[in-house]
């Protein structure tokens, strides 16, 4: 297949790039290099990569997409954090309407599958712990999670178009590539309790659910491949069961694997991306024959491995945290 993709230098592009490449799919990578290039230079020289430096809120895509087979949207500014520094307008020009414009260029375009990201956060704060599927209300605590919800809303109702949308929300992400993020709990954890030797732990008894960036590329590449009758419009949470932990157990699994680490629990409460959530993944199990291979123990065995040994130049950089997001 030919395959665009928006945001293609960051933490899920990156990676999902070279996975498609080395599947034989031609890739063509959109992205405004906020946080620069770096991650995609590996792949410059392959000839089935192409690469354009552009901003979806100031460039229509459908000059660049003839013949292409699916869009994979991941373009957005990421995270509470970032949406909240840059304001409402402005989170909702990047995440709502480029995606509303990205969608209704590759239905022009011919476009058969179009693959958008989503979060869990959408879910917010459950009610008595159960485990919340894609029919549970959403609660939204941020304005990232509120950008999000309004993009589903527009592919679902668009579910019996030529071009078919597949809506993914991402469990908490972690572990190594070729863009890695820092700002993200258990890369956060590992690269604190090795820099520090001390976690400041806040909320202790809340829970979430996380899964591998090895993990969701491969749920991407199902939602490219899969039935547009078992996929079409439909809305599929990407992780595990066995990713749902408190964060008093990611804490220990980080003293487990980093040795010699203090915590401190502080009992304050602060505005922002609030989840206390356990997860159901029945649905994408089910339809996709999805579930995980990489556990959120082996991903903090992965992170230490990558900082210690070097891989990582210099994981404190602010290339590495999305909450450093700046529109030029």
């Amino acid at each position: 297949m030919r395959i665009l993709i928006t945001g293609g230098a960051g933490y899920i592009g990156s990676l999902l790039a070279g996975q498609l490449l080395y599947e034989g799919h031609e890739v063509i990578v959109v992205d405004k290099l906020i946080f620069g290039g770096d991650s995609l230079l590996a792949y410059l020289p392959h000839p089935m990569f192409r690469f354009h430096h552009l901003d979806l809120t100031e460039t229509r895509l459908r000059p660049y997409m003839d013949g292409v087979d699916a869009v994979v949207h991941l373009a957005a500014i990421v995270g509470f954090p970032a949406c909240q520094a840059v304001g409402h307008d402005v989170a909702w020009r990047y995440n709502v309407r480029a995606t509303q414009d990205v969608f209704e260029d590759a239905e022009k375009a011919g476009v058969r599958r179009f693959v958008f990201a989503s979060t869990y956060s959408n879910y917010g704060l459950a009610a008595d712990n159960q485990l919340v599927t894609e029919d549970s209300p959403l609660n939204p605590q941020s304005l990232y999670a509120e950008t999000k919800i309004a993009c589903e809303q527009f592919l679902v109702e668009r579910g019996n178009s030529n071009c078919v949308p597949v809506v993914f929300r991402f469990a908490t992400l972690f572990g190594v590539s070729p863009r890695t993020r820092f700002d993200l709990i258990v890369n956060q954890f590992v690269l604190e309790a090795l820099m520090q030797r001390k976690l400041i732990i806040y909320q202790r008894g809340y829970a979430r659910s996380f899964v591998h960036v090895r993990d969701v590329v491969r749920a991407v590449m199902m939602g490219l491949e899969a039935d547009a009758q078992v996929v079409g419009g439909q809305i599929f949470n990407v992780g595990s069961e066995h990713g749902n932990y408190s964060k008093d157990e990611i804490v220990a699994l980080v003293q487990k694997h980093v040795k010699s680490v203090e915590v401190q629990y502080k009992d304050l409460s602060f505005g922002g991306d609030m989840r206390d959530i356990r997860v159901s993944f029945e649905k994408i199990r089910r339809c996709l024959g999805f579930d995980i291979t990489i556990s959120v123990e082996d991903g903090v065995v992965e992170v230490r491995d990558a900082i210690e040994s070097g891989l990582v130049a210099n994981p404190l950089a602010e290339k590495h945290r999305n909450a450093q997001f700046i529109v030029q």
